[in-house]
């Protein structure tokens, strides 16, 4: 009876560890904890610039309008891509790329990894970062999983692609539909510190992209008046030579 007790539970034991591994990264989406913690991985890099990166493009309704706002503010940025929104424009995730941008990985699909296995994981993270190298000509040096809800899986695939995790110290919780300029700015003056990394999005669902858009020039002044300058993460999480 004891070794037949033994024989179910070990693998339910086997089991619940491997779930838990899997689920722990996960823990690192609660933004103060991340911070603290974990600084690289939050996107806390020099302390004279600031990372504002967005999200879930490129769309070929909304990203060039961003474009075209970001080089009027003299801004570079980084890009979070979908793979399946660039293999629908890879003319425009080129556009960004030569923009002065860094085109980074943000899945291929925007779901959840907390609840995909691993061959799923490493299927969509391959496929994504293919996506993004065949179209800028480049692989991508950044990764952030969809709703900043990181597992290990996809930390070991995006490891072994040569790429790092940067999640965000401040966001503006523009993917909202009541989302204004105002609450946008509000939201990212709350957490912005010299050296800290920014989420926008260049599109969202809910239209309330064009509220993001308006908040640039008023973010830009924030970002000023702090001391430091828009970079994109390539720079701002540059590692020290030597």
């Amino acid at each position: 009876m004891t070794r037949h007790r033994w024989s179910v539970r070990l693998p339910l034991a086997i089991a619940g560890v491997a779930a838990a591994a899997h689920a722990l990264p996960a823990a690192t989406s609660i933004g103060p904890l991340r911070t603290r913690a974990f600084p690289g991985l939050a996107g806390v890099g020099g302390d004279h610039t600031i990372a504002v990166t967005f999200d879930d493009g490129p769309d070929p309704a909304t990203t060039a309008l961003f474009l075209e706002e970001l080089r009027e503010l003299g801004w570079r940025a980084t890009f979070f891509a979908l793979g399946s929104m660039v293999r629908s424009s890879p003319s425009l995730a080129a556009e960004v790329a030569s923009a002065g941008h860094d085109v980074a990985l943000h899945g291929d699909e925007h779901r959840n990894l907390l609840f995909r296995g691993p061959v799923a994981t490493a299927r969509d993270l391959h496929r994504g970062f293919d996506a993004i190298g065949s179209a800028v000509g480049r692989a991508p040096q950044w990764f952030r999983p969809p709703y900043g809800v990181l597992t290990m899986d996809a930390a070991l695939v995006a490891r072994s692609l040569g790429m790092r995790t940067a999640l965000w110290t401040a966001w503006g919780r523009d993917w909202r539909a009541e989302a204004t300029p105002r609450s946008i700015v509000a939201d990212v003056r709350r957490n912005l510190r010299p050296g800290g990394t920014v989420l926008l999005h260049d599109t969202s669902a809910s239209g309330s992209w064009r509220a993001t858009l308006r908040a640039l020039r008023p973010i830009d002044e924030l970002i000023r008046e702090i001391g430091a300058s828009p970079a994109p993460l390539s720079e701002h999480l540059a590692r020290p030579s030597g």
